[in-house]
């Protein structure tokens, strides 16, 4: 599976107040019937974090996952969101989709609620392909993903946007971690992997793939995620015998 998360919008754009100011609740009285709920609390009793979804944002997101599904050979895209409810930001998501697949119609298109979404994925895991979601259901289904496969020592990702992309393990730097030499380095290797093919470089991201699922396979060396007490330097060792 491949897993596109928006990483600019959403519940994650910052937009929020621990003590919302008056004008925000002036705004919001007149303005939606469902914060009457809440007018006449004290401001110090609730916050709120504004959810923002641009239609140009949903747009760069999902075309991404579309093109690249075309140019990969993938069959579906599933479109991630929770519209029967949050029907403003997550129904521009899934409108802003479906009118992007109509572009593609090599590839088929589904949609599916996070929650639901999390069930069918360890369910069926093999009926998805590319996923595609907002900033907050993208990570929480990519760290669902990443344990189907063995954990967060699996898991790499990248932040690519137009002319520059940043690869990662999805874990990040695990500070707990440092100095110890025990955390698995296949998802920074992989990282490593998912950068060349930005390059395209495919032949050495194949080449790196390979030796990983090599070592995998041979069972011999393996971190304490996998199981085993070898370490950090020990497995990127083994992988690079393998090149």
């Amino acid at each position: 599976m491949v897993i596109f998360r928006e990483n600019t919008e959403d519940l994650y754009s910052g937009v929020e107040f621990s003590t919302p100011p008056q004008d925000v609740i002036d705004a919001l009285s007149k303005n939606s019937k469902p914060f009457a709920a809440f007018a006449q609390l004290p401001p110090q009793e609730y916050a709120i974090s504004c959810k923002i979804n641009t239609r140009s944002g949903c747009e760069r997101i999902i075309r991404r996952a579309f093109e690249f599904a075309h140019q990969h050979g993938r069959k579906k895209v599933t479109i991630v969101h929770k519209a029967n409810v949050v029907r403003a930001t997550d129904g521009l998501f899934l409108q802003t989709g479906k009118e992007i697949a109509k572009e593609f119609p090599d590839i088929q298109c589904d949609d599916a609620n996070i929650d639901a979404m999390c069930m069918w994925l360890l369910k069926n895991p093999f009926n998805y392909d590319v996923l595609v979601a907002p900033n907050l259901y993208g990570d929480i289904i990519s760290d669902l993903a990443a344990q189907m496969v063995g954990g967060l020592g699996f898991g790499c990702s990248g932040n690519i946007g137009d002319k520059l992309g940043v690869f990662e393990p999805s874990h990040g730097s695990a500070p707990k971690y440092a100095g110890m030499y025990k955390v698995n380095p296949i998802a920074t290797i992989l990282a490593a992997k998912m950068m060349l093919e930005w390059l395209g470089l495919d032949d050495l991201a194949q080449a790196i793939e390979n030796s990983v699922a090599r070592v995998i396979s041979a069972g011999r060396i393996k971190t304490y995620d996998m199981g085993g007490d070898n370490t950090t330097l020990e497995m990127a060792k083994a992988i690079a015998d393998r090149l």
